[in-house]
């Protein structure tokens, strides 16, 4: 089976047009598809077709709606990886010391601490790799100061501390640890609470979706209206106010869902965050789209969630009144 022969750009707008897209500009048309590859916007139009077999669209489908959703998709982004940042940052310090003050600052290499032995030896490996081949300043000084650590192996005299090597480990490298950690140990309740969950089982669910968003992030790969692999559990007994609804289960696939476990889990360890300022900021922005693709059900903003904190300055809480009254 031969290959598809490739379009010209022009060629391009041309079988959209056949199809029935609209264009309102289409020098606008032709500047986007030189930046953004017409593969790429494919998944942003693709609920737009009546028919998805013969890729015919809807009747008033224009590009420039296809490309509010594009640039919608890579704002969001953007906005949740600050907050991803916020998580990650506070489970590795947490981590770090609750284990650490616990167990000392080897912890990381016991394997009684953790309940798949063979787990652990592939996630020590790996950290250990990472440590060995990072190029962060700390890890180059610690590899000048220890040579031994490099040319005859990992050695106990010459093992960094946790709060040295965890430095270099990734959020999924962080949220595999954790899942591992002995469930019998007080110090994996204790990060679950400082998180504000109930159950550290939670947190693992949660930090595990998170993770998994995270990788879509750094890939720079679509969010709109995708079905999420990983999402978190229900939490049990929440600390703090969570979903008054129970979501469909294909609300519960949509971002919507593991947005809001995002905004939990910063307001628990960052009162200052801005994280939902920033969302309905977005969201007022490109009030035109159909939110009901990434899971935003009817009512979405007035859960008690995502209502205004108490601790809001004054002009913040005039200006997200204002929010409200537009979403």
């Amino acid at each position: 089976m031969a290959n598809k022969a490739s379009r010209t750009i022009q060629e391009q707008i041309n079988l959209l047009e056949h199809r029935g897209m609209l264009f309102r500009d289409k020098d606008f048309a032709v500047t986007c598809l030189k930046r953004i590859s017409y593969f790429r916007l494919k998944a942003y139009w693709w609920d737009m077709q009546r028919d998805p077999v013969n890729h015919i669209f809807n009747s008033g489908c224009y590009f420039e709606d296809v490309i509010e959703r594009y640039e919608f998709d890579n704002a969001l982004r953007k906005v949740l990886f600050t907050a991803i940042d916020t998580i990650e940052i506070a489970l590795r310090t947490k981590l770090i010391y609750y284990m650490s003050q616990a167990h000392g600052g080897l912890w990381y290499m016991d394997s009684s601490l953790f309940n798949n032995a063979r787990q652990h030896a592939s996630q020590l490996q790996h950290l250990q790799i990472e440590f060995a081949e990072s190029g962060e300043v700390f890890a180059k000084d610690y590899r000048r100061q220890h040579p031994n650590q490099i040319q005859n192996g990992w050695q106990s005299d010459e093992d960094p501390d946790a709060w040295i090597i965890l430095e270099v480990a990734t959020l999924g490298d962080l949220s595999k640890l954790y899942k591992n950690i002995g469930h019998q140990l007080p110090a994996k309740s204790q990060i679950a609470k400082d998180f504000g969950l109930s159950i550290h089982s939670d947190l693992a669910s949660w930090l595990e979706a998170i993770a998994y968003l995270r990788n879509i992030i750094a890939h720079h790969s679509r969010l709109w209206s995708r079905n999420m692999v990983k999402r978190p559990s229900e939490p049990l007994n929440p600390q703090y106010p969570w979903l008054s609804r129970q979501l469909s289960d294909t609300e519960a696939k949509r971002p919507f869902y593991i947005i809001t476990a995002m905004l939990y889990l910063c307001d628990a360890v960052d009162s200052s965050n801005t994280f939902r300022e920033d969302i309905f900021r977005l969201l007022k922005k490109y009030k035109h789209l159909p939110m009901q693709r990434m899971g935003f059900f009817d009512g979405w903003q007035h859960e008690t969630i995502w209502a205004l904190r108490k601790d809001n300055p004054s002009w913040l809480r005039k200006i997200m009144a204002s929010l409200f009254c537009r979403l």
